[in-house]
């Protein structure tokens, strides 16, 4: 099968805290005939509310082990840690999903994640069908990129884990830059002359032809802002940002690989190997689940660089699948014939 039909598609939806993106991805699980789907849910702090809100749907496509929540804040800033794990989970779901949502949080820069589906592990798996970016009409027909300012500045303050600190305008400039599809929203609270004004500041930051569309409570039919086929991965140079010359949002330098292993009977036999793999093979993060024989809890391994962390997090259900699988991160050019044997033993 070709490889480009054979990937789940995936719909990155950016856009500031209170621009509509809760609602928006809400009205497309109710409303998305039929399709299977799975939502990433970026959040920052210690509750994850927009979660929260889309896990209480009840939507029989979109059942609740079908949202994933990173709670560890800048998804751009957290892909090997945090994204790379959370995909691994949704695409051992049975049944399989057949679409992907994953909505950013207010401060993130799309750029950065849809390079991350460049990595050997991702692009083999999933493809970034289109970039949608919500807008607030009513704040930028009033000058504004979004309604609540002091509520946009408490969340960069509150999130110590961005790695990037900049205007709220130029990270505006930038969701806007890498959008296949700008949603309007709230058009219903504008008049004619402000939904000009909201269109003209759009327009003064779009370098390429994508459609604006107006919506009311998120209302916008599925087949409008699902399977747009772009491949955006593949086209994501042309969309120039303002952090287009930042080396800390690149991962070229990076290998990126899954390694199945089989069960196994000492976790502490386990854990030497992998910092014989970090020391030797310039690994520098594995993150994974594993089974232990006769253990009816799920092990969870973390790495990083040669220090080790494992324990059981929870037991082992039904709907699990049950390989050992290990999500292996180092320095280009990882030599995975000999990480996967001295993780064999």
């Amino acid at each position: 099968m070709n490889a480009s039909v054979s990937r789940v598609p995936c719909t990155v939806v950016t856009g500031f805290l209170g621009a509509g993106k809760t609602t928006l991805i809400r009205n497309l699980l109710e409303n998305a005939k039929g399709k299977r789907l799975a939502i990433i849910v970026n959040e920052f702090g210690d509750v994850g509310i927009d979660g929260e809100i889309l896990k209480g749907c009840g939507i029989d496509t979109c059942p609740e082990e079908n949202i994933v929540e990173l709670a560890n804040g800048c998804i751009c800033c957290t892909v090997a840690d945090d994204f790379v794990p959370a995909l691994d989970q949704i695409l051992s779901r049975t049944p399989k999903v057949d679409h992907i949502l994953i909505e950013t949080s207010g401060l993130a820069l799309p750029k950065p994640l849809v390079q991350a589906f460049q990595w050997p592990t991702v692009k083999s798996r999933v493809t970034v069908d289109g970039v949608i970016a919500v807008v607030d009409g009513p704040a930028l027909a009033d000058g504004r990129v979004a309604s609540d300012m002091d509520a946009l500045q408490a969340q960069r303050a509150a999130d110590d884990s961005l790695d990037h600190d900049d205007p709220v305008e130029e990270v505006f400039e930038d969701q806007i830059a890498c959008a296949d599809l700008i949603i309007l929203s709230k058009s219903d609270l504008m008049d004619a002359a402000g939904s000009a004004r909201a269109n003209a500041v759009i327009g003064e930051h779009v370098a390429r032809a994508v459609k604006v569309v107006p919506t009311a409570q998120g209302k916008v039919d599925a087949s409008v802002l699902l399977g747009l086929g772009l491949a955006v991965e593949d086209d994501i140079e042309n969309r120039k940002t303002h952090h287009d010359d930042e080396l800390d949002h690149e991962h070229d330098d990076f290998d990126s690989f899954v390694i199945d292993i089989p069960s196994i009977a000492n976790p502490d036999e386990l854990a030497k190997r992998v910092a014989l793999a970090a020391e030797h093979e310039n690994v520098l993060r594995v993150k994974g689940f594993v089974e232990v024989g006769g253990k009816p809890m799920r092990l969870l391994l973390q790495a990083v660089g040669p220090r080790v962390n494992h324990y059981y997090d929870r037991s082992w259900t039904a709907e699990d699948d049950r390989r050992s699988r290990l999500v292996v991160i180092g320095l280009k050019g990882l030599n995975r014939p000999a990480i996967e044997r001295i993780l064999a033993g």
